[in-house]
């Protein structure tokens, strides 16, 4: 029953939340303003719905917009110095994941004195330097539902010269915006991706030996909306119910990460899409989630847990453990990405020895918190089993 919560950041949920930001205390006069180095917070309006907000609220900014997904260390630090020149006194991430981590860091590294982003990272083959100054306000608006970084302290950056993809901490966002209308145009392959990354941040977190009563509460409720919403926003993008049931569960998930833990699938995916930086993390994940999770059940680990979550993904007469692996299994053919290959992403069967030595060297942390202990040898024959 012992946990810890400590999540300071206000959330503003709800489809038109972001038409409510300049009613707020902002956390200073001029942002940085992070967005990814694609077109589409542009083309939909949404960077210009913010700019009106920030004009309202007398809020100036400058615009960064380099960040790709699985974003990279030398573009997160490019970002820190066009901080520092523009003389910002906090940050907006404008995006999904990748832009949220790269605009955390982003804020977290602007006034620290010395080193680049690679040096603090919290793990990999970093100095981990601690912070020699307090990091400056972070603001998160969500485009997509995934993550979960909207409510947690931790980020996600990869060097492109280990392949590392490492986790970088600093603090919640002070003010996070939930706004279902801007995830209404992402495409139902990536709502899919999405969706079942906050679908893992759940699972993980309720099997992981650090889970507890608090994480469950939130975990067993994410995953109940997952399973029952996630195919109605992939078949159908503009249902905003669906969007917003989807929205909630992510949001749920990082809750989870704050008060839980993830586990060693994500620690193996980010092997994966730390070689190949164009991998989408949800597809990864989907890739590798069966024969992952078939090993824990296989094994005896927590059987009541796998009944649990079995049930609260719909099968309301599971019985027993392998019954989670039916319900995921039609959860993913009923999105459409029950047929994801590794070999479609350029991911080569003689590459795999290799990704479990990466896994441990960038976020090695995540194996302790597994049911049981996964060996190399256990990580090689889950991914030898996902490969196609």
């Amino acid at each position: 029953m012992s946990y810890i919560w400590n999540v300071p950041t206000k959330v503003l949920f709800g489809a038109g939340t972001l038409k409510k930001l300049h009613e707020e205390k902002l956390p200073g006069k001029k942002a940085l303003v992070v967005i990814s180095n694609g077109k589409s917070v542009r083309v939909n309006g949404y960077l210009a719905a913010l700019e009106a907000e920030l004009d309202a609220a007398g809020v100036e900014r400058a615009i960064f917009d380099k960040i790709s997904a699985n974003p990279v260390e030398p573009a997160v630090q490019e970002g820190v110095e066009a901080g520092r020149c523009a003389g910002v006194d906090f940050v907006i991430g404008l995006g999904g994941g990748s832009v949220m981590d790269a605009a955390k860091a982003i804020a977290a590294m602007i006034p620290q004195r010395g080193g680049r982003v690679w040096d603090y990272m919290a793990t990999g083959t970093s100095e981990h330097r601690p912070f020699n100054a307090p990091p400056l306000p972070f603001v998160a608006v969500t485009t997509s539902a995934g993550t979960g970084s909207e409510v947690d302290a931790g980020a996600v950056i990869t060097s492109p010269i280990t392949h590392e993809k490492g986790a970088f901490f600093s603090q919640c966002p002070a003010l996070a915006v939930v706004d279902p209308e801007l995830m209404l145009s992402v495409p139902p392959k990536y709502t899919a991706y999405q969706g079942f990354d906050a679908l893992f941040h759940n699972t993980e977190g309720y099997i992981s030996k650090f889970g507890n009563e608090m994480g469950a509460m939130v975990e067993l409720e994410a995953i109940r909306l997952l399973g029952k919403w996630l195919p109605v926003a992939v078949a159908d993008g503009s249902n905003l119910e669906a969007r917003t049931k989807v929205a909630f569960a992510n949001t749920l998930g990082g809750y989870s990460m704050d008060v839980s833990t993830c586990t060693s699938e994500h620690a193996i995916e980010h092997a994966l899409s730390g070689e190949h930086g164009d991998l989408p993390h949800g597809a990864g994940l989907i890739m590798i989630s069966q024969a992952y999770y078939r090993t824990f059940v296989e094994r005896g680990d927590c059987p009541e847990k796998f009944v649990d979550m079995a049930r609260a993904l719909g099968k309301a007469d599971a019985t027993k453990p392998s019954d989670f692996l039916d319900a995921l299994a039609g959860l993913q053919k009923a999105c459409g990405v029950d047929g994801l290959k590794m070999s479609d992403w350029g991911i080569r069967e003689d590459e795999l020895p290799g990704m479990a030595p990466l896994a441990r060297r960038a976020v090695g942390v995540l194996f302790s918190c597994d049911p049981s202990v996964l060996s190399d040898d256990d990580v090689l024959a889950i991914l030898r089993a996902s490969w196609k």
